[in-house]
């Protein structure tokens, strides 16, 4: 829509100003309650499109409470089971099964406990080594470097252990008696 006025006067030009006010003011307030009425739709879409989205969403947490209710159930009777409890229904293959579980997970829980047993035994073979070391070292600066009182270190040691390793790579340690050797002819130990 379009207007051309040809005004000759300011009296005319307020006249006509007027005038064209009037023939837009239904337009502006019809496009305004069309915006209105635009916004009104949008908001109630978007309203029911969350309604929907919480609905979908609680009927999917249903649905999943529902699948670890049953796996919890199926979990607690497997548990009963494999301690011995609500045996009776079971066929001779059922028991079969289970039995199998157990050795399976027997043998598992053995493979973990001579693998931490070995790890332990090294580690203990290590420290008596250190031990060794540390001992031969202080022995060495009682008696000197030089050993001039003929006195086998090795021997000084309350007990002695032997070590092995057998194919496996498990370590086996065994004390043994000490072997005394006499430092001194006679008996008798020099002091200071």
């Amino acid at each position: 829509m379009s207007f051309i006025i040809y005004v000759s006067d300011q009296h005319s030009l307020l006249k006509s100003l007027n005038m064209m006010s009037q023939m837009l003011i239904p337009f502006c307030i019809h496009v305004a309650s069309v915006q209105s009425v635009i916004d009104r739709y949008n908001k109630a879409k978007d309203d029911q499109n969350q309604l929907v989205n919480k609905n979908y969403e609680l009927k999917l947490w249903q649905k999943e409470a529902a699948l670890l209710r049953q796996q919890l159930q199926t979990l607690q009777e497997s548990h009963r089971q494999i301690m011995g409890e609500e045996l009776s229904g079971l066929s001779v293959s059922d028991l079969q099964k289970i039995e199998n579980q157990l050795e399976i997970s027997l043998q598992g829980v053995r493979t973990k406990k001579g693998s931490l047993i070995h790890q332990e035994n090294v580690e203990l073979y290590r420290k008596v080594n250190l031990l060794r070391e540390e001992n031969m070292e202080l022995y060495q600066k009682v008696h000197g470097t030089g050993n001039s009182s003929g006195v086998n270190p090795e021997a000084m040691l309350t007990n002695s252990e032997e070590v092995s390793e057998d194919s496996n790579g498990c370590v086996h340690l065994a004390l043994s008696e000490a072997q005394h050797q006499n430092p001194a002819p006679g008996g008798a130990i020099k002091l200071g």
